[in-house]
């Protein structure tokens, strides 16, 4: 915890703490006040905005310092499980993002900018990283078989299996969306749920479905608003990301007005999210 508010405090010289920062700290104080929160759900508060932070940051030291303390299987918990799984999802993100660099931005009509080569080594690591989110899942979903998080999450990391070319491509597909439909079944209004779905939905479209894939993302990101006025819940994430899609997404659609509104509100959620800066400076300097 403490290299945690180490590198919170030098990024509130500038502005206020990220949003998560704050759930950490007023569940801690719930706690302590009057005990509406589980001291277990405060540790995986902490470890949730550890894993957000090293993703909106871009810093693969910050989650390669979390992969040992969540290595370890434990049949009886599932949210360590979860959180492993998250923690891989999001390492292979940033190195994909990495072997991406320098690739023009999404337009109009454009997805995500395309994969590194076949024998790039990111593109290797990114799937050693996807192939462990899937793997730590399936031991979240053993120990709680209807944990909807767990299988939305799987099934986005069985699509990064697949886009990244490995051998479990042909069965992963038809796994990855029977995952997601038991999801979307046992929690229909849970944001995160409806998020992975919209951007699996975004990122397999035609480019004539943009606009649908737009609402999708507006409605998912409306769900995290009404989540966000609730009483904090484990897991949490996914707000900051709702509207840096849906920002994407208008983009996409040729639509710079509204995507400006998602991204700025996106960085209302969570101030050092590089992304979301990143597409919000290309409208404002363009």
């Amino acid at each position: 915890m403490v290299w945690f508010g180490m590198r919170c405090a030098h990024s509130t010289e500038r502005r206020i703490a990220g949003p998560w920062v704050r759930r950490v700290a007023l569940a801690l104080a719930l706690v302590a006040s009057v005990g509406q929160v589980p001291a277990q759900d405060t540790h995986w508060l902490d470890v949730e905005s550890r894993i957000q932070y090293g993703y909106f940051t871009e810093d693969p030291r910050a989650l390669r310092d979390l992969v040992e303390p969540l290595a370890a299987n434990d049949a009886r918990d599932h949210l360590k499980s979860y959180y492993a799984g998250l923690l891989a999802y999001r390492q292979a993100q940033l190195v994909e993002a990495q072997g991406n660099a320098g690739a023009p931005a999404a337009g109009a009509g454009n997805k995500l900018p395309t994969l590194p080569r076949k024998n790039d080594p990111a593109k290797s690591e990114a799937r050693q990283m996807a192939e462990r989110c899937v793997s730590s899942l399936d031991h979240a979903l053993e120990a709680q078989k209807d944990f909807a998080d767990a299988l939305a999450l799987q099934s986005a990391c069985l699509d990064q299996v697949a886009d990244l070319g490995s051998w479990r491509t042909r069965l992963g597909g038809s796994r990855r969306a029977g995952q997601l439909r038991k999801a979307l079944q046992l929690a229909p209004k849970n944001p995160r749920v409806l998020l992975l779905d919209a951007i699996g939905d975004y990122e397999h479209s035609k480019s004539t479905d943009v606009a649908r894939s737009c609402d999708k993302f507006k409605s998912t990101a409306a769900v995290f608003e009404t989540e966000r006025a609730n009483v904090d819940q484990v897991p949490g994430w996914g707000a900051a990301e709702a509207y840096t899609w849906l920002g994407r997404c208008y983009l996409g659609n040729g639509d710079p007005v509204p995507a400006r509104d998602a991204l700025e509100r996106a960085l209302l959620i969570a101030p050092e999210f590089g992304q979301a800066k990143r597409l919000l400076s290309s409208i404002t300097s363009g």
